[in-house]
């Protein structure tokens, strides 16, 4: 055998041992499940978390009627409070909010890049009216692909500008002194 042949035998074993066995095809909802959507909490937080459409939907819902000034009409959103999941994350809340965790924010991602910061204590009922979200339907129907699946809906903010459609992060960091 020539050292062509050799390579070519070489690569074919390679090719082969590479291939599902006849009659196996790989599970489409495994495939289907590892590529989708998950909002990662994380940072400073006792438990991060990675929460899939299906775990919000789980999980106690919130429903607000906000007013969009862009699109100058009323929107209804359903979602989960975000101080909900991050009482599940274990970040401070409430009386815990105090002394240095003050200089505490909240950094939101989309998948497209846009930020946005809140500090943690207006994210605190203690502190505020704050009613937070993060959604996943809007007017009764599944967010579009242009926002969400998940979006973060701050409806006391007099524009719409730390409404971080897309999310994919919520980031605690509490600053050094």
């Amino acid at each position: 055998m020539t050292n062509r042949q050799t390579a070519v035998a070489a690569i074919a074993a390679i090719l082969v041992s590479l291939a599902p066995a006849p009659g196996i095809q790989k599970d489409a909802s495994a495939q289907s499940a590892a590529a989708a959507p998950v909002l990662k909490i994380g940072g400073k937080v006792a438990t991060p978390l990675e929460l899939s459409a299906a775990d919000l939907k789980k999980l106690p819902r919130k429903t607000l009627s906000v007013s969009n000034p862009h699109d100058k009409k009323t929107e209804v959103y359903d979602g989960v409070l975000l101080q909900d999941l991050f009482h599940r994350a274990g970040v401070p809340q409430g009386h815990d909010v105090r002394g240095p965790v003050m200089a505490t924010y909240v950094l939101a991602e989309a998948s497209d890049g846009y930020r946005a910061v809140f500090s943690l204590a207006e994210l605190d009922s203690e502190f505020a009216d704050s009613d937070v979200i993060v959604a996943d339907t809007m007017d009764g129907a599944p967010l579009g692909a242009n926002q969400g699946p998940f979006k973060l809906v701050a409806p006391h903010d007099k524009r719409p500008a730390r409404w971080v459609r897309m999310l994919k992060s919520l980031t605690v960091v509490q600053v050094e002194k």
